[in-house]
């Protein structure tokens, strides 16, 4: 009989998401795939160090300790034979991820779709932004030698417009200024933000919250936003109306947000600005979510 996993919490990941593939990723872009594929199995043997997102899918996976909830995918540009390090390196390190597509170079989005992700982080943009363009939790993990672990919670933080919300609020703001963003919040306090792409990813977390009792679950939240009075009350009352609930929430009224992610101890922090996540990127492991007015202006030619 064949197993059914969408019952699950699917995460896809990348090899480079995943490990410090750094070295092999300078030869393969400096000398080419043939060289890049004789140094792989050359070293496939040798263990590779964890990458900026290794914390986040090591407490996801400990999560299933107590009850199986979550899979973790491994989405690689790899071949079959190059993979074989990434394999190799899994085991090393007790990871339990036994599924996985090798692309050879080409574009993994296709995958995700058919493994039924709720999240794809990668190294990639062009990967990501297709897969967030076909509907699925999608952002592009930024380098950083930060890594928390403050214990065995996983802690995920997230932005609100076009993250968790859509972008509608944001339009406002960046096409008519801060003063019609608070007129326009105060106006529709009552009328629940549109689902952004991340909605169904916290509500999926939410869900497995709920399995746990409020002092021993092994996930905690974050919306960590921009925003400030008076332009909270909309987004609680969004969360409520979708029946999710986040464990803190942060409202900074434009201060920059790296040391409150550093203060709740952030395993990884999505943003759809990339000023916001390089900035983040200096104490806890943060991915850029293109998605949104900000990051449809960043594209266009000047």
């Amino acid at each position: 009989m064949a197993e059914d996993i969408s019952n699950k919490l699917v995460i896809a990941i990348s090899s480079r998401a995943l490990f410090d593939l750094s070295t092999s990723n300078q030869i393969f872009e400096e000398r080419g795939i043939k060289d890049y594929t004789a140094y792989q199995i050359e070293h496939e043997n040798d263990v590779l160090e964890p990458g900026v997102a290794f914390n986040m899918v090591e407490k996801l996976l400990k999560i299933n300790d107590k009850e199986s909830l979550v899979e973790v995918i491994l989405l690689s540009r790899n071949n079959a034979d190059t993979g074989l390090r990434i394999f190799n390196s899994i085991e090393h390190h007790g990871l339990n991820i036994t599924r996985a597509a090798f692309t050879n170079g080409s574009n993994r989005y296709k995958y995700v779709q058919a493994f039924g992700a709720k999240l794809f982080i990668s190294a990639n943009h062009v990967d990501v932004e297709s897969a967030l363009n076909a509907g699925c939790a999608a952002a592009t993990i930024l380098p950083s030698s930060q890594s928390q672990s403050r214990d065995d919670k996983l802690r995920i933080a997230f932005d609100g417009d076009a993250v968790i919300f859509s972008d509608e609020a944001e339009q406002v703001f960046q096409t008519d200024g801060i003063d019609a963003f608070h007129k326009s919040e105060v106006q529709h306090a009552s009328t629940p933000l549109n689902v952004g792409p991340f909605r169904d990813f916290l509500q999926s977390l939410h869900q497995i919250q709920q399995r746990f009792p409020k002092d021993n679950c092994p996930i905690k939240t974050a919306l960590v936003t921009a925003r400030s009075a008076p332009a909270h009350e909309r987004v609680i009352r969004t969360l409520r109306s979708w029946q999710v609930r986040v464990d803190e929430a942060v409202f900074l009224g434009g201060l920059k947000k790296a040391p409150f992610l550093e203060a709740f101890g952030a395993d990884i922090f999505f943003d759809d600005q990339q000023n916001n996540c390089e900035n983040a990127s200096e104490k806890v492991a943060s991915a850029h979510v293109p998605n949104g007015i900000i990051n449809r202006k960043t594209k266009t030619p000047t």
